[in-house]
């Protein structure tokens, strides 16, 4: 059901049947390493190229997420997913292996509460009775798209973030002991004219503020309503820049609940610059830390807002700017 201008409200409220987390090295050694499912210590994966890398973690977390509930691929009638490699190949590669009916989004690092948003609607309109949504990301793999390959050894500004080495996926259907999904807000384009690929967070805080707005105002509650709001990937930068900005349009949101994913995943020491980035990070932060928390009673109500900046090497290459897109959804226990 349609609430105000952009907030769907799920009559059913769909459940997290289960989920998984698959994460790197850099993963292995971060703040959340325990509420990983499955983390590697070589970051190639055993593959011969990080693209193949990716595909084998998504791969990795969906099968996971199957077996922890014993269902097969069989058992699902869509899968949703999303990466930032060109054409999403991580994810269209990954349905090709597990053989579910495949539903294929770019919303770069908006990709996870894209994908479960949709899957949710899914459910709860009788679409489907099970659904599968996730979203990946490869530090490697992705920083030589948007920014320069690692081996180069480019120095990077304060601003910049350390894309994610990780997967995270969501089996969602009609009846869970998990979260349920209560209502998801789906963002609008916005683009403030940034067109510097190592300050994404920037770019992206205005879009976030603007779903955040959207979201309270459809459903009419405020802030206080949420044990805990967390923005996807805005970073040290992009996060106080969002925080600043709902100050500034009268929606002040207590420090002690709002916070960001990407400075969650890591260490305080781990040389990550303004935090955590890419598709995997809300995915595996939200779908691994977040729903644990949950399932041990220290969250009751929390609402995950992804971002993600819709750029790519051939816009940056024409100096456009970066659009941006934020996607919120609402977890309840």
């Amino acid at each position: 059901m349609l609430k105000g201008e952009q907030t769907w409200v799920f009559q059913s409220k769909p459940s997290i049947i289960s989920s998984a987390t698959v994460g790197g090295p850099f993963e292995a050694a971060g703040a959340i390493a325990d509420d990983f499912d499955i983390l590697h210590d070589d970051i190639w994966i055993g593959e011969d190229s990080f693209e193949k890398a990716e595909k084998k973690m998504l791969e990795q977390s969906f099968q996971t997420t199957l077996s922890k509930v014993n269902l097969t691929s069989k058992d699902v009638q869509f899968l949703i997913s999303g990466d930032l490699m060109n054409q999403i190949i991580s994810s269209s590669f990954t349905a090709r292996t597990l053989g579910i009916p495949f539903l294929g989004i770019f919303g770069a690092c908006s990709s996870s509460m894209e994908s479960l948003a949709l899957a949710a609607q899914l459910v709860d309109s009788n679409a489907a009775n099970y659904v599968l949504a996730g979203a990946s990301s490869h530090n490697v793999a992705v920083e030589k798209q948007f920014r320069y390959p690692t081996e180069y050894g480019a120095q990077k500004p304060p601003t910049a973030q350390w894309t994610v080495t990780g997967a995270g996926s969501a089996l969602v259907g009609k009846n869970g002991t998990g979260p349920k999904i209560t209502c998801a807000t789906i963002g609008k384009v916005v683009d403030m004219g940034i067109s510097d690929p190592y300050n994404m967070g920037a770019a992206m805080a205005p879009a976030a503020v603007d779903t955040i707005e959207k979201h309270f105002k459809d459903l009419n509650i405020d802030p206080s309503y949420y044990d805990l709001i967390a923005t996807g990937d805005l970073g040290r930068v992009g996060h106080q820049i969002a925080a600043d900005l709902l100050s500034q349009h009268g929606l002040n949101i207590p420090k002690e609940i709002f916070t960001d994913c990407g400075l969650l995943i890591y260490k305080k020491d781990q040389p990550v610059m303004a935090g955590g980035s890419g598709c995997g990070c809300t995915a595996t932060v939200t779908y691994g830390h977040l729903f644990n928390r949950m399932q041990r009673g220290e969250l009751k109500r929390i609402l995950v807002i992804a971002t993600g900046a819709l750029l790519s090497p051939l816009s940056y290459q024409q100096k456009e700017s970066i659009p941006s897109i934020a996607h919120a959804v609402a977890f309840e226990m």
